[in-house]
């Protein structure tokens, strides 16, 4: 079979909007090249996990990458995905150049070129992630060790916003404590609050692929039998009390769930976000302490940010 990449130049803000129009539309194996990823220090924090040629990566902004079937309905699934990106503006989605452009790739390549951009990463003191076919030894006995199939819709795990909140949660979860995952992606989140001490994680996600993701990777690290996984918008029609709700999605999203989220928390509960980009960070902020929330620490990483806010007893 034949098929052709699409290319999309825009912007890191765009990015999980983007992302998710590819994924709604039957696209494959995303690949997201941002030229900040060349100038951190691997070899420190992070480890020295990548080879990246500088000649792949655009000067600004990023290039989402994704891969369709070459057949009669190409046409009109590119004209589709255009359509959508261009409707993001209405949303004050900022998707910087929008050069969308396709080329050609024959299904050895489409296989297998994207995981190059995947490998061990060290993302928090306690916690490695590592795709499943790398081999990794741990560095010591307190490693936290999550392995990861991303299949082909979604990343491993180390993107900037997912750090974010796998810290966040190393910080503040305790033994014991129930989670709710929403907009779970590949269960990431749901896996490290499990690693970290939580008894049970509840994972919610619009997209079925999702769910299907959050469920394999649960089950390749053992975790199946304290993680649950289901198709579901955002938290409708959900109560269940929480001591941390965690959430990595768009601050667009996240406004639109926060009365739910106190609902669904318990007393002096948690509520991370994260997929916040900068200039929406008062915006949701405001949504939070109109709540009644008490922000408690605010962290941020390249031109993203992370809100950690508590229920606070009446």
């Amino acid at each position: 079979m034949k098929w052709s990449e699409i290319c999309i130049h825009t912007t890191n803000e765009a990015i999980e909007p983007i992302s998710n129009i590819l994924h709604e539309t039957g696209a494959s194996g995303l690949v997201i090249e941002d030229p900040l990823d060349l100038e951190k220090e691997r070899d420190t924090f992070f480890g020295e996990v990548y080879e990246l040629d500088p000649e792949e990566y655009p000067e600004e902004g990023v290039y989402v990458k994704a891969y369709l079937p070459v057949n009669s309905f190409l046409g009109e699934t590119v004209e589709e995905i255009k359509q959508a990106i261009n409707n993001l503006i209405i949303y004050d989605i900022d998707i910087g150049k929008n050069d969308i452009t396709l080329s050609e790739i024959n299904e050895e390549e489409w296989a297998t070129a994207w995981k190059k951009y995947y490998k061990p990463v060290k993302i928090s003191e306690k916690i490695t992630i590592i795709p499943t076919w790398e081999e990794y030894t741990p560095a010591d006995s307190d490693e936290v060790i999550i392995e990861m199939d991303p299949g082909m819709a979604f990343g491993t795990g180390t993107h900037p916003t997912t750090v974010l909140s796998i810290q966040a949660l190393e910080n503040y979860l305790q033994e014991g404590d129930k989670v709710i995952d929403v907009g779970s992606g590949s269960g990431v989140l749901s896996i490290a609050s499990v690693l970290l001490g939580a008894t049970e994680a509840h994972a919610f996600d619009l997209d079925d692929v999702a769910v299907k993701s959050t469920k394999l990777n649960a089950k390749l690290n053992k975790l199946e039998h304290k993680i649950t996984a289901r198709q579901n918008n955002l938290l409708n029609h959900v109560d269940i009390k929480a001591d941390v709700i965690v959430s990595n999605i768009l601050a667009e999203i996240i406004v639109r769930f926060i009365g739910d989220a106190w609902n669904n928390l318990a007393e002096e509960g948690l509520f991370i976000t994260s997929g916040i980009i900068q200039n929406k960070k008062q915006m949701v902020l405001d949504q939070m302490q109109e709540h009644g929330f008490e922000i408690i620490e605010v962290n941020e990483m390249e031109e993203w940010v992370s809100l950690i806010a508590k229920k606070a007893g009446n």
